[in-house]
């Protein structure tokens, strides 16, 4: 163990600790301990302070105990005649940093000073945090990110547990130049890395690099700005403990177990840029405890294997002596050592396209303002539409296009397209069909530059007019689509033919064709049922997040993350015959209203290794299905409404429940088998076996009013099949009703039929 990192890390962590006990003592005397603190939109207070010590910081007053335990973990400044054995004394200190950095944020936030103000900055994605002014929500334009709130953690997690997003690099400093600042955030975004951005050095750091550069952070392209100091690369560590409360299932003050997870399952690493001074050193000492090695781009002393990380604790990589003809070959180098020595499995797409490319680029926005052109949308037609064909009707690679190219439409114009895919192989079946039809709008968000909304005869298309002037056209939609149908799903296709029509007339001709086949589909699907099939499936994606949690999926139940239906799974099965959607062979039917069936029990004990024994598919109030976080929905029982609210991941307003999502969540997720209380996806609310044993939709009565908004259709249809067409406007949201009160008296007032109904328990 180096002696001299030991020394900086340690005094590091000391003059840290000193200065949040005076921020602290300051806050007590000028704001009270009575005034509430926390972190925006999530429910674990203050998450590193929550996970390591399971005390809950709701008030400035709970943080004194807090850093009397933090002083505690402190260690004098080693000799400089004296060798000892250092490790253990530089992890407190990292520890200790830690916790005293979250405490700096949580009194900054207090004083309205988080998220950190950037006069001019707009976050990509418009989030919003709350004013501690007023307690109401404020645009984040003119300040960074701070902490991640929980719904976005949600949101990411599938990209998490399915390996679309292998790990996150927290990046602390300045890079040698703007121009090496973008090649490594790109390198990054190509692998599908999330960034977090944090620290400086001499008051620069690598988000003015990349502001100054025009690259757009925030959540939508995987960069987020946290703050321009080193204490914000504390919400990159809070992150991480969330991780292991949402995913894991574990506990408040399991700080062992929370360590040891992010250690094992949580593909992370450091990347300091520029000069490393103690107060780096100690962050970074506080980032090893987590099981995330660091990689410095200057010459510091190294940290061999121990067993804290999995490889390397840190390693020196000096920018200057990096192998490489130029400064972009040598950053491309040290991410390729950050990947190596963390052990990150990463799949890079190799797609011809002249833009960059990966599922780092999926959320972007392409406004008015950067718009070259647009397909569909207000203004013109477009369609999606993939169709199977014998092998020798179809040439492999073909891309062609049938019309004029955009190069005649005027800057920010509309112009009609069709994108037509041609698909043959031995093992593709007509089944398939809508499944890969569906992957048409990730594949085609991966390019940077082009937004992709919708599917089939709904898709709307933009390309900016930066793509447009690296050459992205017509074509190269074609020759994603050939690459990724090819590389995502060899095994069942041999073959692709993709034709771009936008030719009036044949977009016409080919979008009667496209909805003919959308309305067989549609029926097909309809006629589709738990009865009329012999397995359903399983998915464990989510148990590389969280070990025990088990989804089973069946015909009228798609899973709680609203990404797999049963196709989807029979697809990736036939793909993939060893992967994580495997087939549940049903077997004896032991109680059809409830949905037990033999098989389905076998597996949820094998599958959750004999936490949960049974499943019921059909119940939120008998042995509801697990779920892991990645759930679309909270359905949770309302005992005085005799019913169960639904609640959005989008909505963070207060429920009947006296929870919001994010409180709500630490019950529902986890692989937590919680009766009352159960995530799923939001399409499974309009099957007919949602909560079918408990009394199904008429059971909705308060919902989130988002999904009344965007589902309205879909709802109404529902409305009619349970026999009562007005049963929406029965239904309550976060806009008339917020406390149990009031809904009884809306429910009255309505005549909600849960109020007639018997009793759910």
């Amino acid at each position: 163990m180096s002696r001299y990192i030991a020394t900086r890390a340690i005094r590091g962590a000391n003059a840290l600790v000193t200065e949040a006990e005076v921020m602290l003592n300051k806050a007590l005397a000028e704001k009270g301990a009575d005034t509430p603190v926390s972190f925006p939109n999530t429910a674990y207070y203050l998450p590193t302070i929550l996970g390591m010590t399971g005390k809950t910081i709701e008030k400035i007053g709970d943080l004194k105990p807090v850093m009397e335990y933090t002083r505690g973990l402190l260690h004098p400044v080693p000799a400089g005649r004296h060798w000892t054995p250092y490790l253990g004394e530089t992890l407190d200190s990292g520890m200790a940093t830690l916790l005293a950095a979250e405490t700096i944020e949580a009194v900054r936030f207090a004083y309205g000073l988080q998220p950190e103000p950037m006069p001019g900055f707009k976050l990509a994605g418009g989030t919003s945090f709350t004013s501690p002014d007023n307690g109401k929500e404020a645009s984040t334009d003119g300040h960074l990110n701070g902490p991640i709130d929980d719904i976005q953690l949600r949101s990411w997690g599938i990209q998490l547990v399915d390996g679309r997003m292998p790990g996150f690099a927290a990046i602390v400093g300045c890079a040698k130049s703007n121009e090496v600042a973008v090649k490594i955030v790109r390198e990054l975004q190509r692998r599908n890395i999330l960034c977090f951005l944090s620290g400086n050095v001499n008051g620069r750091s690598i988000i003015h690099q990349l502001q100054e550069e025009g690259v757009e952070l925030g959540y939508d392209t995987y960069t987020v700005p946290f703050g321009t100091d080193t204490i914000s690369a504390i919400y990159a560590l809070g992150f991480a403990t969330r991780s292991a409360l949402t995913f894991g299932g574990l506990k408040p003050g399991q700080s062992r177990e929370i360590l040891l997870y992010n250690k094992d399952r949580v593909f992370a690493f450091v990347l300091a840029l520029g000069e490393v001074d103690d107060l780096k050193y100690a962050a970074a000492a506080g980032a090893i405890n987590f099981g995330f090695p660091v990689i410095a781009d200057t010459v510091i002393p190294e940290i061999l294997p121990t067993g804290v990380t999995t490889y390397e604790h840190v390693v020196s990589m000096p920018f200057e002596t990096i192998d490489g003809k130029n400064d972009l070959e040598k950053a491309e180098q040290l991410v390729q050592k950050c990947i190596e020595v963390r052990g990150v499995k990463v799949k890079v797409s190799n797609v011809d396209v002249p833009v960059p490319y990966g599922s780092a680029f999926e959320g972007e926005v392409v406004r008015k303002a950067d718009l070259r052109v647009e397909f569909g949308g207000k203004h013109a037609r477009a369609f999606e539409f993939l169709h199977m064909a014998k092998l020798d009707e179809v040439t492999d690679g073909k891309i062609e296009v049938v019309g004029p190219d955009f190069s005649s439409i005027p800057a920010q114009g509309a112009m009609d397209m069709g994108i037509i895919i041609k698909v043959a192989g031995r093992q593709m079946q007509q089944d398939f069909e809508p499944v890969l039809e569906r992957q048409i709008h990730y594949f085609v968000n991966g390019a940077s530059g082009i937004q992709h909304v919708g599917q089939r005869d709904i898709a709307w298309i933009r390309i900016s007019n930066a793509a447009a002037d690296k050459g992205f056209n017509l074509e190269s939609f074609g020759k994603i689509l050939h690459a990724r149908f090819h590389e995502d799903f060899g095994a069942i296709v041999d073959k692709v033919q993709v034709t771009i029509v936008t030719e009036r007339g044949l977009v016409a001709e080919w979008l009667e064709k496209a909805r003919a086949s959308y309305d067989f589909r549609n029926k097909r699907l309809a006629d589709l049922t738990d009865n009329k099939v012999d397995e359903f499936y399983s998915c464990t994606l989510c148990q590389s997040f969280a070990p025990n949690h088990v989804c089973v999926v069946s015909p009228e139940r798609l899973g709680l993350c609203g990404a797999y239906n049963w196709l989807d799974c029979k697809a990736s099965f036939s793909i993939n015959p060893t992967g994580p959607n495997q087939p549940i062979k049903l077997g004896k039917q032991i109680d059809d209203r409830k949905g037990y069936w033999q098989g389905t029990n076998d597996y949820a004990a094998i599958g959750s290794h004999g936490v949960v024994q049974e499943v019921s598919m059909y119940s939120i109030m008998e042995n509801p299905m697990t779920a892991c976080g990645c759930f679309e929905c909270i359905v949770m029982l309302i005992p005085e409404a005799n019913g169960v609210m639904v609640l959005s991941r989008e909505d963070t307003a207060m429920t009947p429940a006296g929870m919001t999502f994010s409180t709500l969540a630490g019950i529902a997720g986890g692989g937590l088998q919680t009766p009352g209380v159960m995530g799923v996806g939001k399409f499974y609310l309009i099957s007919p076996k949602f909560i079918s044993a408990d009394g199904g939709f008429k059971r909705v009565v308060w919902m989130s009013s988002v999904l009344k908004e965007t589902m309205a259709d879909e709802f109404k249809a529902v409305c009619a099949r349970e026999g009562d067409p007005d049963l929406l406007d029965k239904i309550a949201d976060e806009k008339n009703v917020t406390t149990v009160d009031e809904l009884m008296a809306w429910l009255e007032a309505h005549n909600h039929p849960a109020m007639a109904m018997e009793p759910m328990f």
